[in-house]
């Protein structure tokens, strides 16, 4: 579309400047205006017109142009910040849950609170898309990364998870870290 406006707008100025060329083109004096010089200038006028039109609904086409990529690199820009603040947040998960299993069964108010701040971590996360791997369906080549084998556990089957793997949004954020039966 916008080389069809170029192209046009190329073609009436071309018409444009053939017309003031004839136009500079010395001409006995005339004190009377004819009929004919009033519709070649009506003429030059119309195609003036056509100009700016043609120029006009270029510049348009191309802002609205300007403004999808803008509005398209905004968008990706978002997601990339999005994916690198989670994936730093997932350390603290990480370090949240580990403190939770050094801790046993023992349960005290220290406790309870690291696992109340995991679960508000989580939640918050959730919002944002980021959602906790399935380990229970067996092994997902797309979403495990199998470190090990587990001899207890059966074949393509996760037999223990080292490390929680995530998702953002659908894209995978990080592997989950798994021990595979043989």
């Amino acid at each position: 579309m916008a080389t069809e406006q170029n192209d046009q707008a190329q073609e009436l100025e071309q018409e444009q400047t053939e017309q003031q060329t004839a136009q500079a083109e010395p001409e006995p004096e005339q004190a009377e205006v004819t009929v004919e010089s009033l519709q070649e200038q009506i003429a030059q006028l119309e195609g003036d017109l056509k100009l700016e039109k043609a120029r006009t609904a270029n510049a348009v086409y191309e802002a609205q142009k300007s403004v999808e990529r803008i509005q398209r690199e905004s968008e990706k820009h978002k997601d990339t910040v999005l994916e690198k603040f989670s994936k730093e947040l997932l350390e603290t998960v990480d370090n949240l849950e580990r403190a939770i299993a050094a801790n046993g069964d023992e349960k005290t108010a220290l406790s309870e609170g690291v696992e109340l701040t995991l679960k508000s971590l989580l939640t918050t996360l959730e919002k944002f898309g980021v959602v906790v791997i399935d380990t229970a369906n067996g092994f997902n080549a797309d979403l495990h990364q199998a470190v090990g084998i587990d001899p207890n556990a059966k074949a393509n089957e996760i037999g223990n998870v080292l490390q929680k793997g995530y998702t953002l949004h659908g894209r995978l954020l990080r592997p989950a870290m798994v021990m595979v039966g043989a």
